[in-house]
């Protein structure tokens, strides 16, 4: 038996399919959704609305954004020349907050794993190597210490190294294993200085 009307069970039933979002959070959402004054609800319903009609991927890098180019992209004080490739926008976001990189980046939004049917020309790839074709003086990988991002590193070496460009790792301070976004600014600082030609 149902507790709650088919309204609320459907508002729950969709707020636990965000990831992170169990059952009990899911339902603590909707009721605190359901106490909103309605204003506020259609503010939240538009906001979603208008992000998924108007993000799209950055042109150069492939980092989520609603203009042409992101902010990083377009801005003249970075070094265009040294692209850190990275699996997610959270992991650029994590990066960002370091405040040491002054380089742009590139998001392959997700990694090479086999086994999960995910290939190279499954992820950003291509249009990394296109961006390669410009003046490039090095390109960081900073994929994650998991296996598919260690393949996804190799691979990209692979690729890189014979194009004459110089082909560098994040450090071993990040954790084998650890996601990006979650791994504190120090850690992520001294990975990105203490990273290794490969």
């Amino acid at each position: 038996m149902d507790l709650y009307s088919g309204y609320i069970n459907k508002l729950i039933e969709e707020l636990s399919n965000l990831p992170g979002i169990g059952s009990k959070t899911a339902g603590r959402l909707a009721f605190h959704i359901l106490d909103m004054p309605q204003d506020e609800v259609k503010e939240l319903a538009n906001a979603l609305v208008d992000a998924k009609n108007n993000v799209k991927y950055c042109k150069r890098c492939q980092t989520l954004t609603d203009a042409e180019l992101c902010p990083i992209c377009a801005s003249d004080s970075r070094d265009q020349k040294t692209i850190m490739v990275v699996e997610t926008t959270k992991d650029m976001a994590a990066y960002e907050s370091v405040g040491e990189y002054n380089g742009v980046y590139h998001v392959l939004h997700g990694a090479i794993n086999p086994m999960a049917g995910i290939g190279q020309n499954d992820i950003k790839l291509k249009e990394l190597f296109e961006r390669l074709k410009d003046d490039i003086d090095e390109v960081i990988i900073a994929t994650n210490s998991s296996v598919e991002g260690e393949a996804t590193a190799m691979y990209i070496s692979k690729v890189v190294k014979p194009l004459g460009i110089k082909v560098s790792r994040i450090a071993s301070g990040v954790p084998v294993g650890g996601d990006l976004e979650c791994i504190d600014n120090v850690t992520l600082l001294r990975a990105l200085q203490g990273r290794v030609t490969i």
